[in-house]
């Protein structure tokens, strides 16, 4: 079954080592075969990936599209580390990446990345307020618990 894919006007896709850049119209694709393919959206670079969830994402993406997890894993596992020993909290983030990867499953692992992604977000966020709030959904939980 064939993948589908629709790019909007000038958005850009990665299927394999090419860059597939759309032109000025929506166009829909139908890709079959097995070739890393990543959508512009989910694309980071060196540039981007400036904080160490987002560095581990680029670790993963080039070891996905490049086919080669021996490669990186010298620094994933370095980025890895850092990221547990300075918030002990990710690591179950960081486990489901790593049972992703050793499976084989680097697409899986890069959605896992995304979570891990969005969680440090999160952490950054109550650091910046002082930690001192809770977030709105967390603390109606916490309510509705108690009742």
């Amino acid at each position: 079954m064939a993948l589908k894919v629709e790019l909007k006007p000038g958005e850009k896709l990665i299927v394999g080592s090419c860059v597939i850049t759309n032109s000025d119209q929506r166009t829909r694709l139908f890709i079959e075969g097995k070739a890393p393919i990543l959508r512009e959206k989910d694309i980071l670079s060196a540039a981007t990936a400036d904080t160490p969830a987002k560095a581990i994402y680029l670790a993963i993406q080039i070891m996905y599209v490049e086919g080669n997890v021996d490669k990186l894993t010298r620094s994933y596992f370095e980025l890895i580390n850092e990221m547990v020993r300075a918030a002990p909290s990710t690591l179950p983030y960081v486990d489901a990446i790593n049972n992703e990867i050793l499976t084989g499953d680097l697409y899986k692992a890069l959605r896992a990345a995304k979570k891990l992604i969005e969680y440090e977000g999160e952490l950054l966020g109550h650091a910046t307020s002082g930690g001192a709030r809770i977030p709105e959904d967390r603390a109606t939980d916490s309510e509705s618990q108690r009742s």
